[in-house]
């Protein structure tokens, strides 16, 4: 019997816990690519899911008295609606009530006209979950991931220290790594309680539904914050902060604490509590990007990595795609260099007079050409500012290079970033801009070109934005990555990116084909020199004072007012 089907927590869940807990029985009963839709103005429907080729519109009504509450022939219309909104090809109404004659008459009357409307209630849910699989498709883990579990399994062991670490770069699985883990001790031990915690709402909904996969249907999950409570936190537990901090604060103590972005802990703050008062509970920590801005050492709480790979190592390996590095450094200021040569100089007084950004037309034209050299292309334009992604987007608009632009950011409501990144998924917007938001727990299809059109100090930023090109998938040749708006640390960064591939041509491993080049080649060789004589900018702020000897023979390039 599936628990989380039990008639008990569907009543308890709420509407939208019976809506997840669908959207979680749907992979059991073969169903793929489910993607939850509720909300307002969802158009009649709550769930869009693949059964084979064609798409299915899925309506769910929730009753608190499944014995007295009744669906009636509107959530069949509504249903009806969603078919047509979404372009499905049937659609289902599910409870975990009853069905009055009404609705289904109405589903009759629509298969008289063609129209496949089914009606699952809640003696059927029950049926449905004793035939569903135990798990959906297994997951089959690379040899990295394999070695990390078994470490990190180690590590929490009674032999090991209670705590592991595991950095595994943007595209590399860390929440597979992370969900084999919770899988092997639910094995071991059934009866298990896991608290799974994260910063955010959005990451905390993206964490639950990827475990699902590696969660026997006999294990309950459930979610709690952002309004939702629960009173029964038996199986996996997922928690966004401060709620996760205040349940542990009022006695609850799982046996496994999961914390994922875990470059979020911090010396202070409810994780350092969280943390301090489950002291002797093992605890595991994931991230795809390790720094912090106030320097704190995650190792100090969670010790050293268990498995490390990043972005580069994953290339070189061939387990992310391979990168056609466009840095796009011009309009150089050299009678400012010359004067740098002889000054110590701050990063932001350079950076100031270095590198001019470039005009939205440029960009577009830029784009423009990888767009129409590049097979199926998909892409994502990080912005400044919202103010910024919304005139880029009305720019980009005009075009008829791609089919759809649009923009997705925290202004928005989230039922309308959920159905911007429903129509980006599906294909009828091509290209996003964006600001922050699709850096952590965003599910973002993968994409074959990002551009850069901000400028950000921060490392962890930078990479994880990166990161939603290198995902591989069926048919992607590589990830063209045009940076338009230059900075230091960010040049400090690719060149590490580019030396550290480049050192591994010649080992059995690598498949590299990546290119980290300079579309200006005079920039090219004053960066290069400049990089290796100041060492490691990459983490370096604002204020770092710079000294580097004198650059002789810097070409001078008078009046050339070229841009991009």
């Amino acid at each position: 019997m599936a628990e989380f089907l039990s008639s008990q927590r569907l009543v308890e869940g709420g509407p939208s816990g019976f809506t997840r807990s669908l959207e979680r029985l749907l992979p059991l009963l073969g169903f793929t690519q489910v993607v939850n839709i509720d909300g307002a103005n969802d158009q009649g429907g709550d769930l869009l899911a693949y059964f084979g080729q064609e798409l299915v519109a899925i309506q769910a009504k929730w009753k608190l008295d499944p014995t007295l509450g009744s669906v009636n022939d509107d959530a069949v219309n509504e249903v009806s609606q969603a078919i047509d909104a979404y372009g499905a090809a049937s659609g289902i109404v599910v409870t975990n009530g009853r069905f009055t004659k009404s609705a289904r008459a109405r589903i009759l009357a629509f298969a008289d006209v063609g129209r496949s409307v089914k009606a699952w209630d809640g003696a059927a849910l029950a049926k449905l979950a004793r035939g569903a699989n135990e798990l959906p498709p297994e997951v089959e883990l690379r040899p990295y991931q394999n070695e990390a579990v078994k470490k990190a399994w180690e590590a929490l062991g009674e032999d090991g220290p209670g705590r592991a670490l595991v950095y595994l770069a943007t595209g590399l699985g860390k929440t597979i790594v992370a969900g084999s883990i919770v899988a092997r001790m639910l094995e071991q031990k059934p009866d298990s309680r896991v608290l799974v915690a994260a910063h955010s709402t959005d990451l905390i909904d993206q964490l639950e539904k990827s475990m699902w996969a590696f969660i026997p249907k006999g294990v309950p999950t459930q979610r709690i914050g952002d309004g939702d409570h629960r009173d029964d936190l038996s199986g996996v537990t997922f928690a966004v902060l401060p709620s996760a901090h205040a349940y542990v604060q009022r006695g609850f103590c799982p046996d496994l604490l999961v914390v994922d972005e875990v470059h979020h802990v911090g010396e202070t703050g409810y994780y350092a509590q969280m943390i301090e008062t489950l002291v002797d509970v093992p605890r595991l920590g994931v991230t795809a990007t390790p720094w912090r801005g106030d320097r704190f050492d995650i190792e100090r709480t969670f010790g050293p990595p268990v498995v490390r790979m990043s972005i580069p190592d994953g290339i070189t390996r061939g387990y992310l795609a391979q990168v056609d590095y466009r840095l796009l450094a011009d309009n150089i200021d050299w009678e400012f260099v010359r004067d740098a040569s002889e000054h110590s100089y701050s990063i932001k007084d350079l950076n100031r007079r270095l590198f001019i950004p470039e005009r939205d037309e440029a960009i577009r034209d830029r784009l423009t050409a990888v767009w129409n050299a590049t097979r199926a292309p998909r892409g994502i334009v990080f912005c400044q500012t919202i103010q910024h992604a919304e005139a880029l987007a009305e720019l980009l608009c005009r075009s008829s290079t791609w089919r759809g632009v649009e923009t997705v950011h925290n202004g928005l409501t989230k039922r309308e970033r959920q159905q911007a990144l429903l129509r980006f998924r599906s294909g009828k917007t091509q290209l996003l801009t964006s600001v922050d938001l699709l850096n952590e727990g965003i599910d973002v299809p993968d994409v074959n070109i990002i551009v850069f059109a901000r400028v950000t100090h921060s490392r962890r930023i930078f990479i994880q934005q990166l990161g939603r090109g290198l995902r591989l998938r069926a048919g992607k040749e590589k990830v063209v990555v045009l940076d338009c708006v230059s900075d230091l640390r960010r040049i400090a960064e690719v060149s590490s990116f580019r030396a550290h591939v480049e050192a591994g041509e010649s080992e059995i491993l690598n498949v590299s084909r990546s290119k980290f080049d300079f579309e200006d080649q005079i920039v090219a060789g004053f960066i290069e020199q400049w990089i290796a004589d100041v060492g490691d900018l990459a983490t370096a702020a604002d204020v770092v004072r710079l000294e580097f000897p004198p650059i002789e023979d810097i070409p001078h390039r008078g009046g050339d007012e070229r841009t991009l």
